[in-house]
């Protein structure tokens, strides 16, 4: 069964959302970043690298940097560019880009359904990034990016979404970068309760992007509890924000890979390496990718060149060989241009699909890498079945949308109360 919660979420009036909700601070550079803080004051990126001077920030440990975030944070609500709901509430969140919209639930979700496996992972986190991000998250006191679940479609969840969706939304903007962004307040308590009962006949729920804010948040829950006279189970710090996605709405992309040489050989050596275990299918100077599992597209001297896994080699009965991104490690990479670590190896390098081909030509033609191998992506039909067997999928196997924007809905864990 999956508990979610409403919450009253920190957020930006109706009309600084466009203002206050930015992309992660990872995706700018420095000058982006700069020109970001120097021209907007309402961007949540001043909460979250509050400290103008980059090289300065760059300087501090990560106690002082957690603490230089609360204090702005809190300096945000001062100032009115944040408000907390009055009441509890769930938040329906639609993303709208060229290639269509996916809809999904921002509410809290029950750290005990992660621990005792009902919210199902697929990767390895990292004990380190998890203590730092528990150690992050007790000192800000505040989530500001949910978790990326999916789950089965349920027509109880699709109507109420509908409903909501026919309305006039509390937020509705569109980014520079050409995607949509549309909020609207459940506030409603026969909604809520219709919402916590459909989602309670859901068995699992899948993490789709978020593994360590997943982990670090149930770390801290469970710091918490032991620090406690008394726990209810209802307190906001036994839950984490997440977005709730349904399959049909989840989209998942490909990771593609890019290598810096082809470890030595001829491009003709190379092909012939490949022929080992692909059967070549096409090459052409048009752009194409792949259009079903077990196919891939290579990019290399201006050529595009379609191949596919020989059937020999397939081995469908284990869920994590039979994906794409272990493939091209086990038969490709590995074999044939030696890389043997993707983790660790500075030859490879990642390019979700959101990039394009456009992005995978452009770093082969000037020259920063030799060969790009488009993925076909994996479906998730294959995630769930690496997760229901609790196994691991390969790093970089998925790259998953929507993106929620930072800011526009904030999850105040109180775990200081």
């Amino acid at each position: 069964m999956a508990h979610i919660k409403p919450f009253k979420a920190v957020r930006p009036p109706r009309d600084k959302a466009h203002l206050v909700a930015s992309r992660s601070y990872i995706s700018y550079n420095k000058r982006g970043l700069e020109n970001k803080l120097d021209e907007n004051p309402y961007t949540f990126l001043h909460i979250i690298n509050p400290e103008k001077d980059v090289a300065k920030w760059k300087k501090l440990s990560a106690k002082e940097r957690f603490k230089l975030v609360r204090k702005k944070y809190e300096s945000f609500v001062e100032r009115g560019f944040l408000k907390k709901e009055r009441e509890e509430s769930f938040y329906i969140y639609r993303q709208t880009k060229a290639v269509g919209a996916s809809v999904g639930i921002i509410a809290g979700i029950a750290v005990d359904d992660y621990i005792n496996g009902h919210v199902k992972v697929h990767e390895h986190t990292l004990t380190l990034r998890e203590e730092m991000f528990k150690d992050y998250l007790q000192a800000c006191d505040f989530n500001a990016e949910p978790v990326l679940l999916t789950y089965p479609d349920k027509v109880e969840i699709n109507d109420i979404i509908d409903h909501y969706c026919s309305e006039r939304p509390e937020y509705e903007f569109t980014a520079t970068s050409m995607v949509k962004h549309e909020l609207w307040v459940v506030s409603n308590p026969t909604d809520i309760k219709a919402l916590q009962l459909a989602f309670l006949s859901i068995e699992d729920l899948y993490i789709a992007d978020g593994h360590h804010r997943s982990a670090s948040s149930a770390l801290l829950t469970q710091e918490i509890r032991n620090t406690k006279m008394q726990v209810s189970g209802n307190e906001i710090y036994n839950y984490f924000m997440c977005l709730l996605v349904a399959e049909s709405k989840i989209r998942i992309l490909e990771f593609n890979r890019l290598v810096k040489d082809l470890n030595g050989l001829t491009v003709e050596q190379f092909l012939q390496k490949i022929e080992q275990y692909f059967d070549i299918i096409e090459q052409t100077t048009v752009e194409i990718k792949p259009t079903e599992k077990h196919q891939f597209v290579l990019y290399l001297n201006k050529t595009f060149i379609r191949i596919a896994l020989k059937p020999e080699f397939l081995h469908d009965e284990n869920p994590v060989d039979s994906l794409d991104p272990a493939i091209v490690t086990k038969f490709l990479l590995d074999p044939i241009l030696n890389i043997k670590d993707l983790r660790t190896d500075k030859r490879i390098g990642f390019m979700g699909g959101n990039h394009g081909l456009k992005g995978l030509v452009k770093e082969v033609d000037i020259g920063k890498m030799k060969l790009a191998i488009c993925l076909f992506p994996v479906p998730v039909e294959q995630l769930k079945r690496v997760a229901d067997a609790g196994m691991i999928m390969p790093p970089k196997s998925t790259y998953v949308e929507p993106k929620l924007r930072s800011g526009l809905t904030i999850f105040e864990i109180e775990s200081h109360s």
